[in-house]
């Protein structure tokens, strides 16, 4: 048997940078002496490699250079489907578009850079409305500036995992897409009643 099952595996580079795009914080994983460093992070996908700044004082920050060999989980939507929604006898199962890569990280020193891409970022991150622009000439930026990791990851793997009930039939496939985008916006108001 053959696993991940072919028809949840997305190998379109495009849709995962879509994912990448609309997704943008990221689970960035690095192991020191066989112990891993997780840390959440947003990172810019430009000219085929991954941006991101990290606090210097954060003890992943030192793993972040040098060439080393790092893995990041990007999360787009999920959600249980109930075999309710299927117009034929179904379990239980969990949707979720995941996407996987590999890559090699490294120091980008210049703070000129470092500052221009912190700017990107955020203009990246404000869009459509941008509603706040993080200026050149703002004062806590350049004095933070000293404080903050810049870090270039040229990716060398990508993996897609869309599982979005593709094995089903076509109206069973539109239940579950019509489900994931009605489940998703339910459960973020049912959590954020619940904990905030």
């Amino acid at each position: 048997m053959n696993y991940p099952p072919q028809h949840h595996q997305d190998n379109d580079i495009n849709h995962m940078i879509e994912v990448i795009k609309t997704y943008p914080l990221a689970t960035v994983i690095s192991v020191d002496n066989n112990e891993p460093l997780i840390t959440h992070l947003p990172l810019i996908y430009s000219n085929g490699k991954l941006i991101g700044h990290i606090d210097i004082n954060n003890p992943h920050a030192q793993l972040l250079q040098n060439n080393t060999e790092v893995t990041l989980i990007f999360s787009g939507p999920e959600c249980y489907i109930s075999p309710s929604i299927f117009s034929s006898t179904q379990l239980p199962t969990w949707n979720y578009i995941k996407v996987h890569l590999k890559g090699n990280v490294q120091e980008n020193p210049d703070k000129a850079a470092l500052k221009q891409s912190l700017i990107s970022m955020t203009e990246f991150l404000e869009a459509p409305d941008h509603k706040y622009i993080l200026s050149t000439d703002n004062l806590r930026l350049d004095k933070y500036l000293d404080y903050i990791l810049m870090f270039e990851i040229e990716i060398t793997h990508w993996e897609g995992k869309f599982k979005l009930s593709q094995d089903k039939k076509p109206n069973d496939i539109i239940a579950a897409r019509e489900e994931l985008v009605r489940a998703n916006q339910a459960s973020v108001i049912q959590f954020l009643n619940k904990v905030f």
